[in-house]
């Protein structure tokens, strides 16, 4: 049975354990992430999302001591939210098929950038910390493999250069879907149509309908 790639565990000062602490942390996170979205990453302070999301500075010291940290915990909050959305793919693998999973997969994603103008401002800012780009590269990993459980779950056979060639093909439409969506917000169709030409050139050299496998 295919299974997704494992999912990053959330990392906090502290973790809470209550349901409560659980729902006022998310509350935070809301508020920040509404404070991103409508003024950037410099109005992520704090004190404002204290009170924008209506707890007391004191709770909110207690997981995320500082914008820094509120701005990680943002970003986990939207790699983890990918990494799920890339599960599902590898769940409903026996749905879909060689030939229309590259357009499902970009139009997921590009509707994900467009549902997240928070993540735009926080990826496309100048305020991702070392500790941030580490965890996207850790990130970026866990794709690719979950894109290598997909293509498997599509029928490609499994091979010592499958992993490399998912690493290629994730890097690659990464990349291009950001630049697609770095100025303009609805993202850029000519961009997003030549990602899909470029994986489906690339990913099929794999196929499962290839008669000679990779070497």
């Amino acid at each position: 049975m295919v299974t997704a790639a494992s999912e990053p565990a959330t990392r906090l000062r502290n973790q809470p354990q209550q349901a409560r602490s659980r729902a006022r942390l998310e509350k935070v996170l809301a508020a920040a992430d509404d404070l991103l979205a409508s003024e950037g990453a410099e109005s992520v302070t704090t004190t404002k999302v204290a009170a924008e999301a209506g707890v007391s500075i004191g709770s909110l010291y207690h997981y995320l001591p500082d914008r820094d940290a509120i701005l990680h915990a943002l970003a986990l909050r939207y790699l983890t939210g990918f990494e799920v959305q890339m599960a599902q793919y590898v769940a409903r693998a026996d749905n879909l098929t060689w030939d229309d999973f590259v357009d499902v997969v970009i139009d997921g994603y590009a509707d994900a950038y467009r549902l997240q103008p928070g993540f735009r401002a926080l990826w496309f800012g100048r305020h991702l910390s070392e500790k941030t780009w580490a965890a996207d590269r850790d990130h970026k990993v866990r794709m690719a493999e979950s894109l290598r459980l997909l293509l498997v779950g599509l029928g490609v056979e499994d091979n010592d250069r499958l992993p490399a060639i998912c690493r290629t093909a994730h890097l690659t439409a990464d990349a291009l879907i950001q630049e697609a969506f770095r100025a303009d917000p609805s993202g850029d169709p000519a961009l997003l149509d030549e990602c899909k030409h470029v994986l489906r050139a690339y990913l099929d050299t794999v196929g499962p309908h290839t008669k000679k496998a990779i070497r």
